[in-house]
């Protein structure tokens, strides 16, 4: 794997619990750009503004529109529904898995989770989008 060519990667990070960011940026931030806003709303205005990550991590319930609503509006529109999304939640329920990834997620990881098992599975999903080479 070529790591060298990750930190021109951009991950959009969306969630609400401040301890869960700076988690999640403390894990990725030295090897991927990290772009976070704590609500799905933000999220989208960030997007619509021109700035397309290359992968959207979200958590399922964040304020204002949820991760399930993000998946969504993401995947209707024409110029958002190739970016990638990975759903975080606290929930374990096989129905919120379910209805994510039917919606078009990408993948769906419990918390408390892993760190490296999240880093792989971020791996698996840009390798697949051919953002990185195997």
């Amino acid at each position: 794997m070529n790591l060298s060519s990750t930190r021109t990667i951009n991950i959009l990070i969306v969630e609400d619990d401040v301890f869960m960011q700076a988690i999640l940026e403390e894990i990725l931030s030295t090897t991927y750009i990290i772009e976070i806003r704590s609500n799905g709303m933000d999220a989208l205005a960030y997007m619509q503004n021109g700035n397309i990550p290359d992968l959207v991590i979200a958590d399922l319930n964040t304020p204002k529109l949820s991760g399930l609503e993000l998946i969504q509006q993401v995947k209707v529109s024409d110029f958002f529904n190739s970016v990638p999304i990975i759903i975080l939640s606290g929930e374990e329920s096989s129905d919120k898995r379910i209805k994510c990834l039917d919606a078009g997620a990408d993948d769906f990881v419990v918390k408390p989770f892993n760190p490296a098992e999240l880093e792989a599975r971020i791996r698996v999903v840009l390798r697949r989008m051919g953002k990185l080479s195997a």
